[in-house]
């Protein structure tokens, strides 16, 4: 069905284990079809109630209309609208933004301590006590229509694996995707993502296909958050991206075969009894031989567990 100004959005929702949970499906507005200070002010839901005339029950007739509720979706200023929402209900239930990531939300009672955190509508709250967390989730559940998943093990592409003693926050399932997309699901595995002799430098011949360089190696970038052993061989590729050569693309099929024999690997969260902040740095001077430039590089530890 052709609707002027809007476009059907397919989406297949999954659950942890992979298995496929349902089908959805959206009309939304096309939100560059706005017009600033005119219509920034109605939204509409992404989810289409049909409703027929008598005598047009066939939705393939023109005269099929499709009733739109009015919500905080569709357009621009959708997720700034939402956003606003859900924070100022946040600050009236006591909560306080963070002062340095401000999708982050944190509470304290006591020695009770509730932390929110938010990505688009996908939202995890985690604390310390129990009884505090069930009287929040009761709030949020009054104000808006929440869908709580219990304890989070799958939240924006990283795996929450128990361990004796703690967390494992594992890509697996990215690292797979990204090597399905590249090709490589099958390739053979190297102990180390970048070799000592070898310096990523320009070339004169350019890669075949840049675009399928910026695909693969734009999605390596958030792999750091759970690997940053691949933080430096990341950092070099991405300094390419403007003109990638074959040269570089040989590298990228170097840290993704590495990457293949590293898919186990991830970040590993257990209790500290210490919260002393730890920070190390070190750094090559003029150690780059392309530009001359220094390379350096940092790790911080809260007690034992590395936070940056």
């Amino acid at each position: 069905m052709n609707v002027s100004g809007c476009k059907w959005v397919y989406r297949t929702k999954h659950t942890a284990d992979g298995s496929v949970e349902r089908y959805k499906a959206w009309l939304v507005e096309k939100g560059f079809n706005q017009v600033a200070e005119e219509d920034f002010f109605d939204t509409f839901s992404p989810i289409v109630k049909p409703t027929t005339l008598p005598g047009y029950e066939d939705p393939a007739h023109p005269d099929y209309v499709c009733h739109l509720q009015r919500s905080l979706y569709g357009l621009k200023q959708a997720p700034r609208a939402w956003f606003k929402r859900l924070q100022d209900f946040l600050v009236s239930a006591g909560f306080l933004p963070s002062k340095t990531n401000v999708s982050l939300f944190h509470y304290t009672m006591g020695t009770s301590r509730v932390f929110f955190l938010v990505h688009v509508d996908d939202i995890i709250m985690m604390g310390n006590d129990y009884a505090l967390l069930d009287v929040m989730l009761k709030r949020l559940s009054v104000a808006f229509k929440i869908r709580y998943l219990g304890t989070p093990s799958f939240f924006l592409g990283i795996e929450t694996l128990r361990e004796y003693g703690g967390l494992l926050l594992s890509q697996r399932r990215y690292m797979g995707d990204i090597l399905n997309r590249a090709g490589m699901i099958d390739c053979k595995p190297l102990t180390t993502p970048a070799a000592v002799s070898q310096v990523v430098s320009p070339s004169s011949q350019p890669h075949e296909n840049p675009t399928q360089y910026h695909r693969i190696v734009g999605a390596m970038q958030y792999l750091t958050i759970t690997r940053p052993d691949l933080s430096n061989a990341i950092n070099h590729l991405c300094q390419f991206m403007h003109s990638p050569t074959d040269e570089h693309w040989v590298i990228v099929k170097r840290v993704l075969r590495y990457t293949k024999g590293t898919l186990d690997y991830g970040l590993r969260i257990s209790f500290s009894a210490s919260t002393a902040i730890h920070a190390f740095s070190d750094f090559v001077w003029a150690g780059c031989l392309v530009d001359r430039k220094s390379t350096s590089g940092y790790a911080v530890f809260l007690g034992d567990n590395l936070i940056s």
